[in-house]
């Protein structure tokens, strides 16, 4: 596998290439509706995503600001330097953009998955930026310990208190010709594809406190992801959950943006989705869809899946609960087949918003 890492700066996407083909091996190539169809579903989530928020204050006191969400993050004075390490005094911009629940989640494409493919439970995930006169400040490393500080809306259901480690979001392009088809056996395309699969997490230093219904966590740089997320522990055997959207799929892949066909997974009780971005390859008719990293499901797992497609200049969609069960007597993992409906561009966003209730 080829990857290619980007500056965290950016805005993070991760691409995992895999695609659908014929039999024969032959790739599925997408005509130009399936092309048109993809630039519409771009333009939803562009349109729906998270936005950046903007503020200014005086570095050289520090200042408190409030997101929508109801997120505070405070910085100490003169917490920013220049990018030779100079100190920076007077007014300066800050912007910053937090993802605090499911529906965030799927129109950031920001789920809560590690790069070994294990669930998170999140307590929030945020980026952060600063600037003077269209120069990117940095954090002064001499206020670090006393870092700025996040405080965000979100606990435990319980209200226990508990800590929950510090996960940081890295941006790669990768491409892979192997995969596995609609009956989860091993196989490979001749041609390879992108796929948007959001973000990765990787555990870095740091821990946040969740006390009751907040949770406050150290913000240790500016313009990358960072995410205060308890790992989802389930000693239950695990599985292999393949999704399978019959002839609502679009294979359209494009050069590693928004897909137009996606598939989300809701933890039923948790803060927590799973984008199901591995495509099968070298489907049987009405096969096509996705499938979950390896052996990584719990059985006996409840939740809601997702399903989304623009096909055809039409939006389809379908939300469905469902329990992991056991594969069947010789099969290695569990199958779901969607029914997806046409909705509109407002009932598409009522779908994705429902998800936050389950």
């Amino acid at each position: 596998m080829k990857k290619i890492f980007l500056p965290l700066a950016l805005v993070a996407v991760t691409i995992l290439g895999l695609s659908s083909c014929k039999k024969n091996d032959s790739p599925a190539i997408p005509g130009n509706n399936d092309q048109a169809s993809a630039r519409m579903m771009q333009a939803f989530f562009e349109k729906h995503a998270p936005k950046t928020e903007t503020f200014s204050f005086d570095a050289t006191t520090g200042g408190t600001i409030t997101l929508k969400s109801g997120t505070k993050i405070t910085f100490p004075a003169n917490a920013f330097v220049k990018p030779d390490g100079s100190p920076i005094a007077g007014p300066v911009t800050v912007s910053a953009k937090d993802i605090l629940k499911a529906s965030d989640m799927i129109l950031a494409n920001k789920p809560t998955v590690t790069a070994s493919g294990e669930m998170l439970e999140s307590f929030g995930e945020i980026i952060v930026n600063a600037s003077r006169n269209d120069t990117a400040l940095r954090l002064n490393q001499a206020v670090m310990q006393r870092p700025p500080t996040v405080m965000v809306p979100v606990g435990t259901a319980t209200g226990a208190k508990r800590e929950a480690p510090m996960w940081a979001g890295d941006t790669t392009v990768s491409y892979t010709n192997n995969g596995y088809n609609h009956e989860n056996q091993p196989t490979s395309v001749t041609v390879q594809y992108s796929l948007s699969k959001g973000i990765d997490w990787s555990q870095i230093p740091g821990w946040g406190a969740v006390n009751g219904g907040t949770t406050t966590f150290p913000l240790d740089a500016l313009g990358q992801w960072r995410n205060c997320d308890a790992l989802y522990n389930d000693p239950n055997p695990k599985t292999t959950v393949l999704g399978y959207f019959g002839n609502r799929f679009n294979g359209q892949t494009g050069s590693g943006g928004q897909t137009p066909s996606m598939l989300f997974f809701k933890k039923a009780g948790t803060n927590t989705l799973i984008n199901y971005s591995v495509m099968i390859l070298n489907p049987a008719p009405g096969k096509e869809g996705f499938l979950s990293y390896q052996n990584s499901m719990p059985i006996g797992t409840s939740g809601t899946f997702l399903a989304m497609s623009a096909k055809d200049g039409k939006f389809y969609a379908e939300l469905k609960d469902v329990t992991f069960g056991a594969p069947a007597a010789g099969k290695d993992f569990i199958s779901y087949s969607f029914s997806l409906t046409e909705v509109s561009e407002t009932q598409l966003l009522n779908l994705i918003n429902q998800v936050n209730t389950k």
